[in-house]
Order: C-alpha cells, then sequence, then structure tokens
C-alpha cells in the first residue's frame, strides 16, 4: 500500500487531558491541554520523559482509554472505544507463549473474523515482510527478543491498519538488534512496502526521533503537555553523523534542559512540583560522583555538550537527564541549552576527600530539597527521634502519584537519611 503524502487528516487530538481521583478534592493530572494531528504519509514521534503520559495519550489514540477532558477524532469521527484501522506494537513484545509466530500473528484476523485460508496467507506475508520466512512454526521461546519484536509488528501489520502505534518497541532491545530492526523498519517505510499510511511511535531517545520522524512533538512533565514541535528535514536514508543531523540533536536536547519562564511557572497546575513535594529521580549517591568527577576530568574540563556525553557514556536522554537535573537540584551542576557544566560547589565536590564530599552532599540537601529538611526538623523535634515515613508520603501524595512519592520518600532515605528513623 503505498502512503498518501500529507493529504489525508487521520487524526486529531483537541485538547485532550487525562486525570485521576486521589481523593474528594484532589486529581492527578497525567495529561493537560494536549493537542496532536496527524495526516497520512507522516511518522511523527511523541519524544520526552518516562512518566510524561506519552503512553497515555497513545491508548486514548487507540480507543483503549477515554480521556476525561477534550476529544479525540479519528478520519473526523470521534473516537468512543477501540479504533478498527488503528494497531499497536508495545514495548514488551505480548506474544502468547503457547502460539506459535504464524498463529501470533492471525490473531487479529481471526478476532475480525477473516477466513482461515485468508488469515494463513495475509499471516505468511507479514511475517516475510519483517524477516522471519521459515520461523512460522517456532515458538516465542525459540526466538531472539528481535525476532520477538518482529513477530509483534508482523501482528500487528497483518490487519493493514491505517495507523501503526508503536510505544518504545525498542527499548527492550539490545543496542545493535535496535537498530537492525529500526534501519528495516524505514527501508520498508521509504520502499512503500509497509501497508500502513503513518506511524506515530512513542520514544525517549532523541537520536531515533530524528533517525525515524518527520515531525517531532516534545513532551514536558507534570503533567505531560506538548512543549515543542519540531519538523525534520531530512530525507531517508538519514546519516546520524551528518553536521545538520547532530545539530537537530543539540537543539532537541536544549528544548529538553531550558528552565520554565516565570509565566509558564505561573501557569502550571495547582499539582506542579514546588518546594516540598519536589519529585525526586531515584539516582544513587555514586553516579551522580562519577558523572562529577568525569565532567571536571578531560576532556571536558568543567563542561559537556550533552549528546556527545551522552554517547561517550552510552547514555540515553531519559537517563542523562534526570542525572543532571539531580545535580542541579543539589547545585553541584547547570544545565542550559544542551550543555552541563559544574558549578564552584560541584568542583569543591569533585576535589574533596570522602569525609567532605559527605559534608559537601549532606549541606546541599538540607539546603536545597525541601523534604529533607522537613523530615529532619520533625525527627529532632521527637524525643525518640523517630518519625512514621507514612507521615510524608501522605502528604507527597497530595501533589504527585502514589508511585512517584514512594520513590521520592525512598530516594530521599537511600540519600543519606539514617533508615533507624524512619518505619
Amino acid at each position: 500500500m503505498d502512503q498518501q503524502v500529507n493529504t489525508t487528516m487521520l487524526l486529531e487530538v483537541n485538547h485532550c487531558g487525562q486525570a485521576y481521583p486521589k481523593d474528594s478534592n484532589n486529581e492527578l493530572i497525567v495529561l493537560d491541554d494536549v493537542n496532536v494531528s496527524l495526516r497520512s504519509g507522516e511518522i511523527v514521534g511523541l519524544l520526552g520523559r518516562s512518566g510524561s503520559g506519552k503512553s497515555t495519550l497513545l491508548r486514548i489514540i487507540a480507543g483503549l482509554l477515554r480521556p476525561t477532558r477534550g476529544e479525540v477524532l479519528w478520519q473526523g469521527k470521534p473516537v468512543r472505544g477501540p479504533v478498527r484501522g488503528v494497531s499497536m506494537v508495545f514495548q514488551s513484545f505480548a506474544l502468547f507463549p503457547w502460539l506459535s509466530v504464524q498463529e501470533n500473528v492471525e490473531l487479529g484476523l481471526e478476532a475480525q473474523g477473516v477466513p482461515r485460508a485468508v488469515r494463513e496467507s495475509r499471516a505468511e506475508d507479514a511475517i516475510d515482510l519483517i524477516g522471519l520466512g521459515g520461523y512460522e512454526s517456532a515458538y516465542p521461546k525459540e526466538l531472539s527478543g528481535g525476532m520477538r519484536q518482529r513477530v509483534g509488528l508482523a501482528r500487528a501489520l497483518v490487519t493493514h491498519p491505517d495507523l501503526l502505534l508503536m510505544d518504545e518497541p525498542f527499548s527492550a532491545l539490545d543496542v545493535l538488534t535496535a537498530e537492525t530492526l529500526r534501519t528495516d523498519l524505514i527501508d520498508l517505510w521509504s520502499e512503500r512496502k509497509l501497508p500502513v499510511q503513518s506511524i506515530l511511535m512513542v520514544t525517549h531517545n532523541i537520536e531515533e526521533a530524528v533517525l525515524m520522524c518527520d515531525r517531532i512533538l516534545v513532551f514536558s512533565s507534570d503533567p505531560g503537555r506538548v512543549a515543542h514541535e519540531m519538523t525534520v528535514p531530512f530525507a531517508h536514508p538519514r546519516n546520524r553523523l551528518a553536521p545538520d543531523f547532530r545539530q537537530m540533536v543539540d537543539d532537541i536536547y536544549a528544548v529538553m534542559t531550558r528552565r520554565k519562564t516565570p509565566a509558564e511557572l505561573r501557569t502550571q497546575p495547582a499539582q506542579a512540583a514546588t518546594g516540598f513535594a519536589t519529585p525526586l529521580h531515584p539516582i544513587g549517591t555514586n553516579l551522580m560522583s562519577g558523572l562529577l568527577e568525569t565532567l571536571a576530568a578531560d576532556p571536558y574540563q568543567g563542561k559537556a555538550d550533552l549528546p556527545a556525553l551522552a554517547a561517550a557514556l552510552q547514555y540515553e536522554a531519559d537517563e542523562l537527564l534526570p542525572l543532571g537535573e539531580t545535580l542541579q537540584l543539589l547545585r553541584f551542576a547547570d544545565l542550559e541549552e544542551g550543555d552541563i557544566k559544574l558549578t564552584e560547589q560541584g568542583k569543591n565536590f569533585v576535589h574533596a576527600d570522602t569525609d567532605a564530599r559527605k559534608k559537601l552532599f549532606a549541606e546541599s540537601l538540607r539546603a536545597h530539597v525541601p523534604l529533607v529538611a522537613a523530615i529532619r526538623q520533625v525527627i529532632d523535634e521527637r524525643w525518640n527521634h523517630r518519625a512514621s515515613a507514612v507521615r510524608f508520603r501522605d502528604e507527597l501524595e497530595d501533589r504527585m502519584s502514589p508511585e512517584r512519592a514512594e520513590e521520592t520518600l525512598r530516594t530521599v532515605i537511600a540519600w543519606g537519611l539514617p533508615l533507624k528513623f524512619m518505619r
């Protein structure tokens, strides 16, 4: 099936929001005022951190989840349930282990009531298309991770959907396998061999987005919003070493590390992270120390370009940015316009001995992480120097999900709060 070239509007997401009630007076906002459009002939990427609501949006688009605000239009009609003409590829393969490759691929057609002979023929064509010819009788346990994801892709393609949704389809694969599958998919798309009109994919890999997509929607977090939209002007196949490709990767890192303006902060929902309820990334102190030492040494000498640093450390943006933001929170480094730079306090930390590092770290925690100061104050005021973790967890849950609250509290404990003071 040939893709039409940006003529037919397939999908419109208008002012979409998703929230979950936490108690009688509060709700957890996952998505806020999201607008997305998709035309035939496009590959569009939803790029952002884990937890920014990208996968939730994909499920709303597929009709698997109803938004609490706004609407989704599929080919001009409101989405009220699962959408015919939309298929999804999941991160976790999601194959039935007791079914063969052929049987797994046929499932969607069987659900549609397609006759057996037609099912078998179309499944064989899809299996051949994605490079698994000869494995029709194999079972998932006999396949590598990359082969299992190809089965998932064949299962999604066999119904000839108008829109293919891909939820971080390469993140569970090793680097080489992911690169091979990514390249094969783009080759099939460029050669007009994929039986789809458009692809909408979720990723947190910046290079992957620039390599594959025609447009990229960069999501911010807490709550999830489309913070920036970028058009990728390069024809396929793309050279990731080309200067203009590298510049676009740099530009996206700059967008993702840009600090919010005062006006943006004023318009954040009430649940936005401030003060006591700042969500904390579960970053270990050894990892922080290691990055500070790396930045201080050659060739960086205190300042590094984030894409170059990510490549050198073999980190994805979703790993490097939380680490950089944690160092920025503690005033050991600054993130700005795609760079990370040691502060004077960060330099002092690097050159200090172990005891002095512990002291600097403790001082930064008390000064810049209000949750630490609050817990410390309560503990100091108690005659037995003990405090219930539930008390602080409940307060955190007023501003964030229970999972984020638990993660934030455990992070504080791991950063050095004596465990004997918590129960």
